[in-house]
């Protein structure tokens, strides 16, 4: 098996892990070790519709070369889990936190539902 067709089937998702005010949040996440790979799994993810239309899919991922983030329009995302994965030492992996906005604007608390989602991921023993 390549190296990217081990990442993409590392893929572990947990749908819908919280919802807040309408909008819905999912986590998912992948032993990756190079962009080619991060890519690679976001590309699986999106296969799924319902993914693929959500209104934001931030990552962050800690490669052997550093850490790599994108915050897909909710700004400062992709740092939150990029610190959260830092704190726990978490290295060759990729977390993406998908939302599916609801209608209202969720001010600073978006931090905290993307904090709850990555927490959601470690709980579940993803992160090995």
């Amino acid at each position: 098996m390549t190296d990217l067709a081990q990442s993409v089937a590392s893929l572990r998702q947990l749908g819908v892990v919280l919802t807040d005010r309408g909008s819905r949040y999912a986590v998912s996440g992948a032993q990756v070790t190079s962009r080619a790979q991060i890519d690679a799994v976001l590309a699986e993810l999106k296969s799924d519709r319902a993914y693929a239309k959500a209104t934001h899919n931030t990552w962050a991922a800690q490669l052997p070369t550093g850490g790599l983030k994108a915050d897909d329009g909710e700004s400062g995302a992709g740092m939150v889990i990029l610190r959260m994965m830092e704190r726990e030492g978490l290295r060759d992996h990729v977390i993406i936190v998908t939302r599916w906005y609801g209608g209202k604007k969720l001010g600073g608390n978006r931090f905290r539902r993307v904090q709850d989602a990555v927490r959601a991921y470690f709980d579940q023993g993803n992160a090995n």
